[in-house]
């Protein structure tokens, strides 16, 4: 399939409403827009993507090169009076509402730099008012990471700025960063791009924002939490009603209405494409069928109280009826890819079966924002088979398969050789048939890494399924593994475990984090324990390790191989091994004995060969 029949000929592509939202409200822009680190070190460049203006080539897909054109649209926006965004400065946006004397700050962005460019922008042309809250509207990074770009710690605990946040918002912000989050780090630089050079042949956009940002990731604990749908809060003369919905787009996210500004701000539950129900970095599964429930909560709570939706990503929709069609239409969206894919599972079709088999309603299929720009109906309709029936589809064939590197060898001895796989390939190859010449080529790989005809035929071969993707993650997922055949691995370009999110862990986190470490076959004959005293907060914990296994409870400490005294600021320093300022009782070598045993995460796994 060729790049340019990857494109339905019926989208109408005269339709110019989302351009004309866009840039709707334009207020000035950085120019250029480029923004860098202290050192110099340019963390985000929008302008990189000037490339976008004019028609869409034969490397890109029409649709997606759209909504990148969209989407890299930057600059100060105003929503509605008193209400206004900076887009296209990071993968999200971050929003300004201005109060009585200051002004609220909704979604800081990923990293500190972009987010203090952005309040720079905002003070520029609006006035220097002091940042007197933050809201977080959910638990993924892109949200909060760039809070110290816009208040400080000192300014939180001197009361003059509030953080407010969903419930659970702490424990899933960490606990995604830091339990998975060298793995989820290493993919994300796959499905973003953020390697990949930008060009109408290498990376065009993620569909949901350009990519990501490469600054300094930070967090403020949240100092209000909202518990419950209905609650309100009036700060400095701004009113709010909020709406919580967990289990969405994130597990732990929120809604918010703004009654005395007729506007909704969706968070991330309602946006300008199909999001993901399983992200192709990794994450647990979303449910659609929650999703599309708050959402239908979300339209027959604030109906007739808004007469703008604004999210953080994206551009808002005006109109009281347009915003209606809008919702409305998200929330089915959600809604058919759940029913459908349990319909036709009930009927005995698999996973990969039904996403080939799903076809949206016609009304949902011209509508521009339903597209999968950043999920896809494919990967979705199989996170849902996930969801319920797990990884395996009920053939015991498929119950108990080989690796990819012992797969590959046998298949590519099936095939006739290394020689005759190649060859079968190029045919694929030649008559566009790029899933199929992918799949050979990723045998042939695993079974022999060293086999440079079938790694450039790979990296050609993806870079056309790249070059034929409306989504925009696809894209990025293809030229990534194209670009690692070519040049090497590129590792993790954006770090999220900063030093800010390790010490938010909570002390059983610690320990979970130091637990999913352990080599389990080197530590099979280990014994010890260690005490943990947190002097501050009169905590005690004891951790054992026995069989490969580290657990911890709360306990006293006495008894215990080694004890450790020490406030618990300083706990996180034994992710690291260390002991500095604790006061250590006992036989010190038993922690030398527990970090023996301890892994470190690979920031720079292989993907595309063994």
């Amino acid at each position: 399939m060729s790049a340019r029949l990857a494109s339905s000929p019926s989208l109408p592509f005269e339709d110019t409403a989302d351009f004309d939202d866009a840039r709707r409200g334009l207020i000035g822009r950085l120019e250029p827009c480029i923004v860098k680190a202290t050192d110099g070190r340019v963390v985000w460049d929008n302008s990189s993507y000037a490339f976008l203006d004019g028609p869409a080539p034969e490397s890109a897909n029409p649709s997606l090169w759209r909504q990148s054109q969209l989407v890299a649209t930057d600059g100060l926006f105003e929503v509605v009076p008193g209400i206004y965004q900076v887009r296209g400065m990071d993968l999200s946006n971050i929003s300004f509402v201005e109060g009585e004397t200051g002004v609220l700050v909704i979604d800081p962005l990923i990293c500190t730099e972009t987010a203090a460019a952005a309040l720079d922008l905002y003070r520029k042309h609006r006035g220097d008012r002091p940042v007197v809250a933050v809201i977080y509207t959910h638990s993924h990074v892109d949200h909060f990471g760039g809070v110290k770009g816009v208040t400080s710690q000192a300014e939180v605990d001197a009361g003059n700025c509030v953080v407010i946040a969903p419930e659970g918002f702490i424990e899933h912000a960490v606990e995604e960063n830091v339990y998975a989050g060298p793995a989820m780090a290493r993919r994300a630089g796959y499905m973003y791009g953020a390697a990949l050079a930008r060009s109408p042949e290498g990376q065009i956009g993620a569909g949901l924002g350009q990519t990501t940002s490469t600054g300094t990731v930070t967090l403020i604990v949240p100092t209000d939490t909202i518990t419950k749908t209905g609650e309100t809060r009036v700060l400095d003369g701004i009113s709010m009603e909020f709406q919580l919905t967990p289990g969405t787009e994130a597990p732990s996210e929120m809604n918010v209405l703004f009654p005395d500004r007729n506007a909704l701000c969706m968070a991330e539950n309602a946006t300008h494409t199909l999001h993901n129900l399983l992200t192709l970095r990794g994450a647990v599964v979303r449910n659609p069928r929650v999703w599309a429930h708050y959402l239908t909560e979300a339209i027959d709570r604030f109906s007739g109280r808004f007469e703008v939706v604004f999210a953080s990503h994206h551009w808002p929709t005006w109109g009281a009826d347009r915003c209606a069609t809008f919702l409305g239409q998200q929330r089915d969206l959600y809604a058919y890819l759940h029913d459908q894919t349990l319909r036709m599972l009930n009927a005995g079709l698999t996973g990969s079966e039904i996403a080939e088999a799903m076809v949206l309603p016609p009304a949902l299929e011209r509508a521009w924002h339903t597209h999968g720009y950043y999920g896809s109906v494919s990967h979705n309709v199989k996170a849902i088979y996930q969801m319920y029936m797990g990884w395996y589809d009920g053939n015991p064939a498929r119950l108990w398969q080989h690796v990819p590197e012992e797969a590959g060898k046998r298949y590519v001895a099936a095939m006739g050789g290394a020689a005759a796989a190649v060859a079968i390939a190029r045919k694929a190859f030649d008559e566009q048939d790029y899933r199929w010449a992918a799949e050979v080529l990723d045998r042939v790989l695993f079974a022999d890494p060293s086999n440079g005809a079938a790694k450039a035929l790979q990296a050609d071969t993806l870079d056309q399924l790249g070059f034929g993707s409306e989504n925009g993650t696809w894209r990025s997922e293809f030229l990534a593994g194209a670009t690692e055949l070519r040049t090497g691995n590129f590792g993790t370009p954006t770090q999220t475990a900063s030093p800010d999110m390790l010490a938010a862990l909570t002390p059983g986190q610690v320990f979970d984090a130091i637990a999913i470490r352990v080599d389990g076959p080197r530590a099979w004959d280990e014994q010890l324990s260690i005490g943990i005293d947190l002097t501050d907060v009169g905590e005690t914990y004891r951790l054992d390790l026995h069989n490969g296994t580290l657990v911890h409870h709360p306990a006293k400490v006495e008894g215990a191989d080694l004890v450790l005294r020490l406030p618990k600021a300083a706990l996180v320093r034994l992710l690291a091994g260390s002991t500095e300022g604790m006061q250590v009782e006992g036989d010190i070598g038993v922690l030398k004995r527990l970090t023996t045993v301890l892994e470190a995460p690979d920031p720079a796994f292989n993907i595309v060969e063994p």
